[in-house]
């Protein structure tokens, strides 16, 4: 039976990206591993895995500006975007889009 770190491995997927992966869909990680390795096989699994990563950093910037008219921004959830974004910048730098 293959590991987790054997099918990240072989796909070029990382922890962060199945992490957000897994959390979009409402799946453990172990069942996201399996998902997104299949996904990224083509275009239109990537494409779908792109989809993903970004409504979840559409989600993460959403959480943080609300409830900001009154309040400062919160610097966990400022975090948190920064996180997001650089997990899905890096996924489209390793799985581009095809066109």
């Amino acid at each position: 039976m293959l590991s987790k770190r054997d099918c990240l491995d072989y796909c070029d997927l990382t922890d962060d990206e199945i992490a957000l992966f897994a959390q979009y869909e409402h799946l453990s990680e172990h069942v996201a591993v399996t998902v997104a390795c299949g996904l990224i096989q083509t275009d239109e699994g990537v494409s779908r895995m792109d989809h993903a990563l970004a409504e979840q950093v559409n989600d993460a910037m959403r959480d943080a500006m609300s409830n900001t008219m009154n309040d400062a921004l919160d610097p966990e959830k400022l975090g948190k975007v920064e996180h997001v974004l650089h997990v899905y910048v890096q996924f489209r730098a390793a799985h581009p889009l095809a066109h």
